[in-house]
């Protein structure tokens, strides 16, 4: 299926490959201002990939990449920072031996101080003003998530990529991040989130863009009947 749907983050025709294997095959998404897009499907689907492109971590093979109807197929990660994009990988990725501050004061690099940096964070996320001496590698999977958006947020992005928040959370630690998600997105920011598990993500989503094998089959408000869908793709997964 084809999103037509004019967005701040669009990917349009889109192939990508590693090596030999083809990994998507022609897709097309679409994100606006203030809108969450969940991208779902089964392992192996190329979902991850896909944020991958958007955020000029691997090339695209075809197809155009366009962030605020500019076009950026091609460019660096940097190039794409600067233009709003900001990624937030699986895994977290905080640098456990840094203190929460000295994790924040990282973004700098994008031309922020680190006043501005810890009053961004420390407003958006409390919880982290308390700890911001601690170091992060001792802080609990949930804070240390808030602290990998945090650090995203201090750039301004415009368009927010988000891969896997749950991992390794608990359900309740999960329901409060994608709370927090709602609170960026209301703020006029782009969101294109990745999960495995859909239940959460489908809460609190605008739209979910089913993704099978490289391609996009499925653009669709959430709805029991798009959850069943998901249940039959990978197998109970999505529940």
């Amino acid at each position: 299926m084809t999103d037509r749907r004019r967005g701040l983050l669009e990917l349009s025709g889109v192939h990508a490959s590693y090596g030999r294997i083809s990994v998507l095959h022609g897709v097309d998404l679409s994100v606006g201002a203030g809108e969450i897009v969940a991208l779902l499907g089964p392992n192996g689907a190329g979902k991850s990939t896909t944020l991958n492109i958007a955020a000029g971590l691997h090339p695209a093979d075809r197809g155009e990449v366009r962030v605020g109807g500019r076009a950026l197929t091609g460019a660096d990660p940097v190039e794409l920072a600067r233009r709003g994009v900001c990624l937030i990988p699986e895994g977290r990725g905080v640098f456990p031996n840094l203190t929460v501050r000295e994790n924040l004061w990282m973004m700098t690099c994008a031309g922020v101080d680190r006043a501005t940096v810890e009053e961004i964070a420390y407003t958006r996320f409390p919880r982290l003003a308390e700890r911001r001496r601690q170091a992060a590698g001792t802080l609990s999977g949930g804070e240390q998530q808030m602290l990998a958006l945090a650090r995203g947020l201090a750039a301004d992005p415009a368009v927010l990529l988000i891969d896997e928040l749950s991992m390794g959370l608990a359900p309740l630690v999960v329901a409060e991040l994608y709370g927090l998600v709602v609170e960026i997105a209301r703020s006029g920011v782009a969101v294109l989130v990745v999960e495995q598990f859909a239940s959460t993500v489908l809460e609190i989503c605008d739209l979910a863009a089913v993704m099978v094998n490289g391609r996009i089959e499925r653009v669709d408000a959430p709805g029991d009947d798009l959850l069943a869908d998901l249940s039959a793709l990978y197998l109970g997964s999505a529940t």
